[in-house]
């Protein structure tokens, strides 16, 4: 990976971090789920245009939302962003215990840095959350420590999907059914290769076995439930969604042709929220033509079962030479002992796992290698001698 690729994908990391630390503080019961998107979009722009504003070599750097503000709570899996036009999501508030999940994405040149961790709202060292709301998100984010470190070089993807589900149940707890990670490449979150959580046989079967590798960087999103893990759409509005940019069609109503250039030249490739519309109450009449036939890919909000709770991690990570590098940061409100939970890792082989540095420093040379490199130089002396004489 060249450094002036990695050097986007952290500086929007870093953007996203800082946006995440301005969050969190403001989880407080009483917050208005819609003003907490709303501030987190708006900060998003704000700290991309600090960045990159100047032409690299003659060209405007693209910059912009990686993936909208969510705030998805208890049960609810991910996707939650109300629009203001909404008079019942618009409404929707925090309560004290609630299990917050904060989900947003920023990009520049095309190179996103995603991130998502959650708190539960009034929990504090001094009165930790406790039962299954302290053990789902204990397990998340142990699984997401487990996740890292199996994400490198020549391990397989079954091989992530398989430890988070050996993690997570010995919190007695379940990854939620199905959901998938993605490699990302310029311009797009969702590449060719996939990792799957708590697959069906069925998705076993249809989700490839690929190998990770060098230069790669993936999206891992952990999300476990507290309950057996399955989802279901309930009567909460889509407000996201991301273009198909494979898929071509050519749009019939004008109406629809209108909304659709506008997407694309203030979301490009990304998801996007319908708030990011002139007229955000007539978008879905102009959209409707565009989902229908594959051009944009709607973002349903998802749920477990009532009286369960869903906890979430999003990482975005790169395979470099040295290792596995994070291009996103640690969470901000997660602390052990804000979690009090019985619950612990008892398999030897994954806390094994979890002591594990990400990053053993620079790949070394074989033995091998280094005997090569040093004939062909001793090789290339003699050349430059004999031109000499």
């Amino acid at each position: 990976m060249e450094s002036e690729t990695l050097t986007k994908y952290k500086a929007a990391g870093d953007i996203v971090h800082k946006v995440i630390q301005k969050l969190v503080p403001l989880c407080v019961e009483g917050a208005n789920a819609l003003e907490l998107c709303l501030e987190g979009d708006k900060a998003i722009e704000e700290g991309l245009g600090a960045v990159y504003s100047k032409a690299v070599k003659g060209v405007k750097v693209t910059k912009g939302v990686a993936f909208p503000t969510c705030i998805s709570v208890n049960n609810c899996v991910a996707h939650f962003s109300p629009l203001a036009s909404d008079p019942v999501g618009s409404a929707a508030k925090l309560s004290e215990g609630d299990v917050v999940k904060i989900h947003l994405g920023a990009h520049i040149d095309g190179y996103a840095s995603i991130s998502a961790e959650t708190l539960i709202v009034g929990a504090t060292a001094e009165s930790p959350a406790t039962g299954k709301k302290a053990d789902v998100v204990k397990a998340a984010w142990t699984a997401a420590e487990a996740a890292m470190r199996l994400i490198k070089v020549g391990d397989k993807n079954y091989a992530v999907t398989d430890a988070i589900a050996k993690v997570v149940s010995e919190f007695d707890t379940t990854a939620v059914e199905g959901m998938l990670s993605c490699q990302q490449v310029q311009g797009a979150i969702e590449g060719k290769k996939k990792i799957i959580l708590n697959p069906t046989p069925e998705q076993r079967r249809s989700t490839e076995v690929s190998i990770f590798a060098e230069g790669e960087v993936y999206g891992m999103d952990i999300l476990v439930s507290s309950g057996e893990g399955k989802t279901r759409t309930e009567d909460a509005k889509v407000t996201i969604y991301l273009p198909q940019p494979e898929v071509t069609y050519q749009l019939k109503m004008k109406s629809s042709r209108a909304v659709f250039s506008e997407i694309k030249r203030k979301a490009g490739s990304f998801p996007f929220n319908l708030r990011i519309l002139d007229d955000e109450k007539r978008a879905p009449l102009g959209i409707g033509e565009a989902v229908q036939h594959g051009l944009l890919r709607p973002l349903e909000v998802v749920y477990t079962p009532s009286e369960t709770y869903v906890a979430a991690f999003h990482f975005t990570i790169a395979l470099l030479a040295g290792g596995p590098a994070l291009l996103t940061h640690p969470p901000v409100w997660y602390s052990a002992d804000k979690l009090k939970t019985e619950k612990e890792l008892k398999d030897e082989t994954l806390k094994e796992l979890l002591t594990k540095k990400l990053r053993d420093g620079k790949k070394k040379k074989s033995k091998k290698a280094a005997a090569a490199e040093g004939e062909e130089k001793e090789e290339k002396a003699e050349e430059v001698e004999e031109e000499k004489e």
